[in-house]
């Protein structure tokens, strides 16, 4: 039986003192504290820093100047003097792969940059629209989207000549075909939720729903993409650097300079080595900070 005696209720005070009630965190401070457990993205985004640091401030505290050739030092391997050694002409390697740094970057935050801007203003359009403008708008995304980046290259050779600018074209004319679907998509999945259609009792215009309710929604995909972008776009540029349609000399970007040690590989291995180590670690940590972000950025995941 209940015997009222054995008990005795807990004061006011003493429930207070016994409660434990977790802060409440909003989307961003819960994606961030699960980013911060992920090891091998905070190593990306550490490596992606300090390279970024190097490619803007190295240069100016080294004695060498990227373009000041030297035959007496021509081919000589990594020594105190030279760090990464110097290619056929006398030229500080180190100062070069730096140099290369910024524009193989410059690539990849310009393609972001158009990701952003173009991929999402579009996408968002299409899927928000629907119907017949969405059918015409992704027929064009599906045509650019179809030509290999390549054909426009060869074409952009012809009008505008070889260079950094025929890159950027480049990248400008077909690069956000991908956002652009991922962004549709977003937008079409949150356009029927409630908080879309209270925004529409209230008499918000659409372009008022779409950039200020239905994008800031999406930008978890938004932002995993153009993580995953910009390591494409560098693989992009080195490419064409390498097969002659990129940056000419005396400019340095990391591709240039892999094709310009391909041939002295056997010889001289430490030529190719380190820009090429440069491209492959810079790539691997967008890779490890996308993975991470995906992770953390995906609402099924929260606790």
């Amino acid at each position: 039986m209940y015997d009222p005696a054995l008990f005795e209720p807990l004061l006011q005070e003493q429930k207070a003192g016994a409660e434990h009630i977790r802060p409440s965190k909003t989307y961003w401070q819960d994606a961030w504290h699960r980013l911060k457990r992920d090891k091998l993205a905070l190593l990306g985004l550490v490596v992606i820093v300090l390279v970024l640091v190097l490619a803007v401030f190295g240069p100016m505290f080294s004695p060498y100047e990227y373009d000041a050739q030297d035959f007496m030092i021509s081919n000589e391997p990594p020594n105190f003097s030279h760090w990464f050694g110097t290619d056929m002409f006398g030229r500080d390697l180190f100062v070069r792969v730096l140099y290369g740094a910024r524009i193989s970057l410059a690539v990849g935050f310009l393609a972001s940059f158009i990701n952003l801007f173009i991929g999402v203003i579009y996408g968002g359009i299409s899927g928000f629209a629907g119907g017949r403008i969405d059918n015409i708008m992704m027929r064009i995304v599906d045509v650019i989207y179809s030509v290999p980046m390549m054909i426009y290259v060869i074409l952009l050779m012809v009008v505008v000549g070889p260079g950094l600018k025929s890159i950027f074209i480049t990248l400008g004319v077909s690069y956000w075909a991908p956002m652009a679907r991922i962004v549709r998509a977003e937008v079409m999945r949150l356009k029927n939720e409630e908080f879309v259609l209270a925004a529409k009792v209230t008499g918000a215009s659409p372009m008022r729903i779409l950039f200020r309710h239905i994008i800031p929604n999406a930008m978890g995909a938004i932002l995993v993409t153009l993580t995953f972008s910009i390591p494409g776009a560098i693989f992009t540029e080195a490419f064409l650097s390498f097969v002659g349609l990129g940056v000419s000399a005396p400019m340095a970007s990391w591709g240039m300079l892999s094709s310009d040690a391909v041939g002295s590989l056997a010889i001289y291995p430490w030529q190719l080595f380190f820009p090429a180590g440069a491209i492959s670690i810079t790539i691997l940590a967008f890779n490890f900070l996308g993975d991470g972000l995906r992770d953390a950025l995906d609402p099924r995941l929260r606790k």
